[in-house]
Parts: C-alpha cells; sequence; structure tokens
C-alpha cells in the first residue's frame, strides 16, 4: 500500500525522490519522509501527512545535498499516521536506514527477542523491527549489509519491499521484494529504485521488476547483482523496456486525475480492443486465449476472483459468460476466497481481475487456485506486475496509467476484455449465431463513440450533483447486466465523497431497503430500455409513491421513465450486453461532482490507497 522511492547515481537525489514520491501518493497519504546521504551524515526528515507537507518541513529542517536519497509514503499498518510511526526508520546505531511496503506478520516475537538484546523502539512499526533485525545480524554474524538482509529477510514472515542502506558503505542500496512489488530502473551510471515505474520514466526506460523473495544490491556505477534470497544464487535478471511515457501520469489540464481519467475512457477501451478485435473481419485475436483455448473450452465453470471495483467488472462479466457461452460462473471475493477452503478442480479456469496487477488478496488467491491444479488466466493494467508474472496466461487492458484512487477506466476497460474473451468463446463453442457474433462486434465498434456522446451529460449530471450534495445516503438500483454497475456506483459516491451508498438488484427493493425511502432518500435507478424494462417501471413507482426522489439513467428518447422520474440522464442505444459501459459513466460524474462540491479530496480520499499490496 505504501510507495517506495530511492535514487544512486550522480545527480541531486533529493529532487528525483521528492518528484517520485508525488506521483507514488496514490499508493498511500498519511505521511512521508525521506533520508539524504551528502557523503558523510544521513539526513533524516518525515511528517504525518502529505508529500506537500514533508517538502514544507524538508525546508526547515536539512540540507539536501547528496547523490543517494531513500522515500516513502505511507499507508498506515502497525502504528497510527504520526511523525514517529513514518518511514524512514533508523537502526539503533543509526547507521542502518530503511523502507518499507508490506507487514512484517511476526515482528511482535522478534521484537521482544530484539528486547531482550538491549534494542530499544521509538515506533510502532513492524519496519523498525525489521531494520534493527538486520543490524542485529549484521553485527553478530560479522557479514556485510547484504547477506545481513538475506538472512534477516529468511527469518521474517510477511510481505515486503524493501530498500536499505548504510552510512559507513554509501556506495550500495539493498532491495529486496516478497508480495509487494519493486521496481530498479537502470540509467546510465545510476539506478532508480520503486514501488512501480513512475518515479523515473523521464529519466531511463529500462527496469527490471524483481520476481518474489529476490533481492538486488544495486551499487553505484556497477551492475545490479538479483539474487534469491532462501538459497543466494545468482539470477540473470530481465531488463524489461517500459511502455509509459511522461504525458500519461499528469493532469493534462484537469482538475483531477480522476476527471481526466473518465474522460480517457473512450480511448482507453479503443485501445484495448485495438488489434484484438477486427469487426469487419469477425475476429477476435487474443493470444492468451488463443494458446490456451482448449481450457476455455473444455472448462466446467469458470471462477472469477478479484476486490472492490474489479469485482464489480466480474458481476458483469458472470452474465456475460453465461449468457453468451453457457458456461456456469462464481464471481468471488479474492479476500474471501482463500480462507473458506473452496473446492477448486483442474477442470476449472480461474479468471483473475485487478488493475494494478499487485493487489495482495488476489495474488494469494491465484497461488490456491494454482496449487489445485486450475488454470489462472489474469486481467490487469500494469505491464509487469505481480499477476502477470503469476498467471498462466492473461490479457492487458491497456487502459494506461490510472493515478485517482476510485477507479474508473479500470473498470471499463476491464468489462471489454472480458465480453471479448466471453465473445470469442462463444463463437468457437457455437453458442451464438454468426450473425449475433458479428453484431456484438459492430456494436462493440461503436462504443468508444457513444462512451463520447455519454461524457456530453457532464453539465447536466453537475446539475444534479449541486442539488443533492448535502443527502447523506444514496440507493442505487440496477437489474441484470446492470446490478453490478449499481453497485459500482454506490462504491464510487462512498469512497470519494464520504456519503453512505448501497447498492441493490431493484427487485430486492421491496425485501427491505424500502423501509429507507422517504423525500430525503435520492435513489439512482439504471433503467434501460433492455432487459426487464416494465418491472424497472413498476419499482420506479413504488419508490415515486413513497416520495423518494428519482435519478435514472435511460436510454436516448426514453418517454415513460421521464414522466415519473425527478432527473434523468440519457445514454445512447446499445445492446443489453453492453450498456454496462455506457451506464456506469454518467454515475462516474455522478460521485465526481458531488464529492469536488462537498471539498473532499477526490484523488486521494481519506483512508484509502490504490494499489492494496497488504491482507
Amino acid at each position: 500500500m505504501c510507495g517506495i522511492v530511492g535514487y544512486i547515481g550522480h545527480r541531486e537525489a533529493y529532487p528525483v525522490v521528492l518528484k517520485g514520491l508525488k506521483r507514488l501518493e496514490y499508493r498511500g497519504y498519511d505521511s512521508a519522509g525521506v533520508a539524504i546521504y551528502d557523503g558523510k551524515n544521513i539526513k533524516l526528515s518525515k511528517t504525518k501527512g502529505k508529500v506537500a507537507d514533508l517538502e514544507t518541513r524538508v525546508k526547515d529542517e536539512i540540507t539536501v545535498d547528496g547523490s543517494l536519497a531513500i522515500g516513502h509514503t505511507r499507508w498506515a499498518t502497525h502504528g497510527e499516521p504520526n511523525d514517529v510511526n513514518s518511514h524512514p526508520h533508523y537502526s539503533n546505531s543509526g547507521d542502518l536506514v530503511i523502507i518499507h511496503n508490506g507487514i512484517i506478520e511476526n515482528y511482535e516475537p522478534l521484537k521482544q527477542e530484539l528486547i531482550n538484546r538491549g534494542y530499544k523502539f521509538q515506533s510502532d512499526t513492524d519496519t523498525e523491527v525489521l531494520v534493527n533485525l538486520i543490524e542485529d545480524v549484521k553485527k553478530n554474524e560479522n557479514v556485510k549489509l547484504g547477506k545481513a538482509v538475506q538472512i534477516a529477510l529468511n527469518q521474517v514472515v510477511g510481505a515486503y519491499a524493501i530498500a536499505v542502506f548504510d552510512k559507513n558503505k554509501p556506495d550500495e542500496i539493498v532491495v529486496a521484494r516478497l508480495g509487494s512489488p519493486l521496481v530498479i530502473g537502470i540509467g546510465d551510471e545510476e539506478f532508480f529504485i520503486a514501488s512501480d515505474a513512475t518515479p523515473f520514466i523521464e529519466y531511463t526506460n529500462n527496469a527490471i521488476y524483481l520476481e518474489d523473495e529476490e533481492m538486488a544490491i544495486v551499487r553505484r556505477g556497477k551492475k545490479v547483482k538479483v539474487r534469491k534470497i532462501k538459497d543466494d544464487s545468482l539470477v540473470d535478471p530481465y531488463v524489461q523496456e517500459l511502455q509509459l511515457n511522461l504525458e500519461q501520469i499528469e493532469k493534462g489540464g484537469y482538475d483531477h486525475f480522476m476527471l481526466k481519467e473518465i474522460y480517457e475512457q473512450p480511448r482507453a477501451i479503443l485501445d484495448t480492443f485495438r488489434g484484438r478485435m477486427l469487426s469487419n473481419d469477425g475476429i477476435i485475436r487474443m493470444a492468451g486465449v488463443d494458446d490456451n483455448i482448449e481450457k476455455f473450452l473444455n472448462a466446467q465453470r469458470i471462477l472469477i476472483v478479484a476486490c472492490g471495483t474489479s469485482w464489480h467488472a466480474g458481476l458483469v462479466a458472470e452474465y456475460v459468460f453465461e449468457n453468451l457461452t453457457r458456461t456456469p460462473v462464481e464471481v468471488e471475493y479474492a479476500s474471501e476466497f482463500r480462507y473458506r477452503n473452496p473446492v477448486i478442480t483442474e477442470k476449472d479456469v480461474v479468471i483473475a481481475i485487478s488493475q494494478s496487477g499487485e493487489t495482495a488478496d488476489t495474488l494469494a488467491a491465484i497461488k490456491l487456485a494454482k496449487s489445485k491444479g486450475a488454470f489462472v488466466f489474469g486481467v490487469c493494467n500494469v505491464v509487469g506486475s505481480s499477476i502477470s508474472r503469476e498467471t498462466n496466461a492473461g490479457a492487458y487492458t491497456h487502459a494506461g496509467p490510472e493515478i485517482g484512487v476510485a477507479s474508473t477506466k479500470a473498470f471499463t476497460t476491464q468489462i471489454t476484455v472480458l465480453t471479448l474473451i466471453a465473445l470469442k468463446l462463444a463463437q468457437k463453442k457455437g453458442t451464438i449465431s454468426t450473425s449475433e457474433f458479428h453484431g456484438y462486434l459492430s456494436e462493440m465498434d461503436a462504443i468508444p463513440a457513444k462512451v463520447e456522446k455519454t461524457l456530453e451529460s457532464d453539465e447536466h449530471v453537475k446539475a444534479i450533483s449541486s442539488i443533492y450534495k448535502d443527502a447523506t445516503n444514496f440507493l442505487y438500483l440496477g437489474r441484470g447486466y446492470n446490478f453490478p454497475v449499481a453497485l459500482e456506483g454506490a462504491l464510487k459516491l462512498k469512497e470519494i465523497s464520504y456519503i453512505h451508498a448501497e447498492g441493490y438488484p431493484a427487485a430486492e427493493m421491496k425485501h427491505g431497503p424500502i423501509a429507507l425511502i422517504d423525500e430525503q432518500m435520492p435513489v439512482v435507478v439504471i433503467a434501460t430500455r433492455k432487459g426487464h424494462y416494465e418491472k424497472v417501471v413498476s419499482n420506479i413507482q413504488e419508490i415515486k409513491s413513497r416520495k423518494g426522489k428519482i435519478i435514472a439513467v435511460v436510454m436516448q428518447g426514453d418517454t415513460t421513465i421521464r414522466k415519473i422520474a425527478d432527473y434523468v440522464i440519457e445514454i445512447p442505444e446499445t445492446l443489453e450486453l453492453l450498456t454496462p459501459l455506457l451506464t456506469t459513466i454518467p454515475l462516474q460524474l455522478l460521485s465526481y461532482y458531488i464529492a469536488v462540491m462537498r471539498n473532499c479530496n477526490v484523488d486521494q480520499p481519506r483512508n484509502l490507497a490504490k494499489s492494496v499490496t497488504v491482507e
């Protein structure tokens, strides 16, 4: 959940690390810190608050000369967000400094053992335990830092991405990972260390993504040495060329990343099916599916595992797959999947969905499924991420970097990929006709333009938002393919505006939630003229008879619901199966504008982080 950055080379390190922390702040923003080595001393500054607060404190506390530095932006796990618990952390001697993303699960017995040996602790963090454990090993085993890190990590249980350096050996940084991402940027006589590649894309496009249970010694002017933590064996690292540019991670004139990413969806959806779907030729080409087509065709069941917004995309996919391919589908919260002793067989296909490709619960579910012999297919956005390496095969969404904590384009591009897979399998199985297949492809081709058209409702949605910005509760209702969209709309509203919101299947309203309806309750109803339309109209009338306020998402030209709803937001006509790609857009805008009007931090909502790399 936290973001780590490091630099060693010929530049002034602090500006590089500070800029990197700002780019990684989506990973955590309750505290931040930096340690700089000037050739003689370590200069450390850290504070509760955001990276901007750190920048202010650094100006008051330390000089920033030095060509080696490490920095950290935190999402708190062990210890409340305060100055003392902020990273980096010193060892007792003051010689070692560490930054850490992850959780050391057995830190308490390790801490007690170190206290018995005379160590003292300033913070409540598991990380301070780790740096002192490394120091203890280094002193008692009389070994160099790299070896001490290796020995210490073989004693810990948990997840980590760490960077540690010794002021007595100032030309190297030791890094290691297990369960939390870590990438090393390879420059010209310089190296960059980060949780992802965004902190250094203007300096180099060459990077090494460490695998689980690997460590590296990054030495000034030397080749990076990568070793296995377990047995100390050398690894020949793969240097990957990054497909990322600076423009993608800047706001580009928008007030917030979230709004920029909402408006990027037409291009993101197009990029996701570009080269994969040739609608005129009636072809879908996806290497990860094509190379494993028999696994999919012979699957007795498809299991989808995901968390949060990705879980909602999986729910949409359940409707899509079962309708098109007639294969049974189950959608599981990855966070619960591994703990309930699930029944998994070699005849199952498991699809794991994650925007970041680093979601800890989803990674754990993948490992469990593989251990049972299932074929595991990943859907993620970040090239080189852990899920892309851990799965048997997969497909990238090509959404581009998503910086806003509340996912938007990740959701629509995940649905796009999953729909392409379902269509390809349906064609192969013969569960849809050739004419139906061509019809779906043709309409998929039109979706980016229809998303553009839907975005034209921006000002209308903004006006509706101003009316309901002070509401304390919202209900979201949908049926069929749009029930998951109702869940997603409610999630978006509560995570960035802090308004309580719940999503339900429209028919379930009378089984409890209708008790909440009064003139103070806004109800968002997704009511496209497709599938169960008359029943949704009846649900709306039930709400209106109890004085509820209706905000309806309808298809262009709808007159029936316009007569009974308080406000309507139109989307273009499309096939029922593809409506989630359009109906979600107004709900994203609604949550965005309500949050802005409530003066909420849209891109960095409280208590949340973008990439959930801890359980």
